[in-house]
C-alpha cells in the first residue's frame, strides 16, 4: 500500500485517492481505541484520562502522515524525505502511542477469557524476551545500521514491497522500544529504571553516531549513491536533531510516568491484567463450637 502512494503521479484525483488509506487506517486505528476506552469505563466506572485519547489520535496522525503522498513521495526522491518518514513512522509516532496506555482499555474491553489468554501470552518468555529494552534497543540499532550500510536502502526506494516491509519494521519495533522504555501500561517484570535509561542512552547513542557517520561520508556513501552531498548532509542532521527531538520526549515520559507511580498520582486505572491474573481469594470460615449438651 504504502510503495503504491510513491507512484501517485501529479494528478490530483489520483493524489486525493492516495491520502485514503491513510486517512482510514488512522479512522480505524482511533475508532478502535474509542470503543475498547468505551468498554473500559462501563466495566470499571472509571473515567479514562482524555490526554492519552488525545495521545493516540496524534499517534494516529503522525502513522497517516508518514505514509501520505507528498512525504513518501518525498522519501523516494530525497534522503531528507526519507529520514523524515522514518522519523514519523519509527520515533514520533510510537511515543505517542505507546502513552496512551492501549493495553489497558483493551484488556478491560475483552471478554475475562480472551484477557487471560492475551495476559498469558504477554507473560510466556518468548514475549518477556522480545519487549525486554535490550532486546528492543538492539533490535532497534542494528535495522538502523542494516539501513545505511547495506543495499537495503537502494531496495527500499525501489521496491515497494521492501519499502512497504521496512515502514512496518519500524513502526513495530519503535512501539516495542518506546513500550519498554516508557509505557504506562502494566507489564510483566519491567526491568528497573536504570536498565531502562541506559538502554536509552544506548540508543540515542548508536543513533547519533549513525547520523554523524552518514554526514562525514556523504560524498562516498554507497548506499545512497545519486544524490546530492549537500541533501544528504542535511538529511544526516535531521536525523541527529530529530531523532534527539524524539528520544528527549521518551526520556520525559519515562521520568514522568515513574514519578506518577511512585508519587501515587496515577492516572493508571487497575487493569484487567493484575486482576484476571489474580485468584480469587477464599471465604474465610470461622471455627464453629458446639453447643453443650443438656445433661
Amino acid at each position: 500500500m504504502i510503495g503504491v502512494l510513491a507512484h501517485g503521479g501529479h494528478d490530483p484525483d489520483v493524489a486525493l485517492v492516495g491520502w485514503l488509506p491513510g486517512l482510514l487506517l488512522a479512522c480505524v486505528l482511533v475508532m478502535s481505541y474509542l470503543v475498547a476506552v468505551g468498554r473500559f469505563t462501563r466495566r470499571t466506572l472509571r473515567a479514562w484520562p482524555a490526554a492519552r485519547t488525545a495521545a493516540f489520535a496524534s499517534g494516529s496522525a503522525l502513522i497517516a502522515l508518514g505514509i501520505a503522498p507528498p512525504v513518501h513521495a518525498l522519501a523516494a526522491a530525497d534522503p531528507r524525505g526519507h529520514v523524515l518518514q522514518h522519523l514519523l513512522l519509527g520515533m514520533y509516532a510510537p511515543v505517542a502511542l505507546v502513552l496512551a496506555a492501549p493495553m489497558t482499555p483493551l484488556l478491560a474491553a475483552l471478554p475475562a477469557r480472551a484477557a487471560r489468554g492475551v495476559t498469558s501470552v504477554l507473560r510466556s518468555r518468548p514475549a518477556r524476551v522480545l519487549t525486554h529494552p535490550v532486546t528492543a534497543g538492539l533490535v532497534t540499532v542494528a535495522g538502523m545500521y542494516a539501513l545505511y550500510f547495506t543495499p537495503l536502502y537502494a531496495a527500499s526506494v525501489h521496491d515497494p514491497v521492501v519499502g512497504s516491509a521496512l515502514h512496518l519494521h519500524v513502526l513495530m519495533t519503535g512501539c516495542v522500544l518506546a513500550w519498554s522504555v516508557a509505557g504506562p501500561d502494566p507489564a510483566p517484570a519491567r526491568p528497573g529504571l536504570r536498565l531502562r535509561i541506559g538502554v536509552l542512552v544506548g540508543v540515542a547513542g548508536a543513533h547519533a553516531y549513525l547520523a554523524k557517520t552518514l554526514y562525514a561520508r556523504a560524498a562516498t556513501w554507497p548506499t545512497v549513491a545519486g544524490h546530492d552531498r549537500e541533501e544528504i548532509r542535511q538529511a544526516a542532521q535531521l536525523m541527529y536533531y530529530g531523532g534527539d527531538g524524539a528520544e528527549l520526549l521518551l526520556a520525559i515520559a519515562l521520568f514522568t510516568v515513574r514519578r506518577a507511580r511512585r508519587g501515587g498520582h496515577s492516572s493508571q486505572p487497575k487493569s484487567l491484567e493484575s486482576r484476571s491474573m489474580t485468584k480469587p481469594s477464599r471465604p474465610v470460615r470461622m471455627p464453629t463450637g458446639r453447643k453443650p449438651t443438656a445433661a
